[in-house]
């Protein structure tokens, strides 16, 4: 069972930085996508930013220029450093990953983000 916890969600005024982390366990294939989703009160999930490393990363238009993602020990850790954070930014934020599988022989990735990790809130205020 692939599990992930994320760590490093708090309280910060608007132009502030945090740093989320994300701890897996388990065998995970980075190749198939990692990353951030965050979830603001009233608004649907958006994914803020992902990698697939050794591949491209991408981010939300709207933390371009501010936000960071990162990975270490061979993607058994995940970062996401965020930076200029605005009160928009509030919201529970979650480490997520794609499923690596094999079909007919051939190793794929799940299209659907199937891994996810239970949120770590982040509040900005003004």
């Amino acid at each position: 069972q692939v599990q992930l916890l994320e760590s490093g969600g708090g309280s910060v005024q608007a132009g502030g930085s945090l740093k989320l982390s994300c701890k897996v366990s388990g065998y995970i294939f980075n190749n198939c996508g990692s990353g951030w989703y965050r979830q603001a009160p009233g608004k649907e999930r958006e994914l803020v930013s992902a990698t697939y490393a050794p591949g491209p990363t991408t981010y939300a238009d709207s933390v371009k220029g501010r936000f960071t993602i990162s990975r270490e020990d061979g993607g058994h850790t995940l970062y996401l450093q965020m930076n200029n954070l605005k009160n928009e930014d509030t919201g529970v934020y979650y480490c997520a990953a794609k499923r690596r599988y094999i079909q007919e022989g051939f190793y794929k990735c799940s299209e659907n983000w199937e891994y996810w990790g239970q949120g770590t809130q982040v509040t900005v205020s003004s």
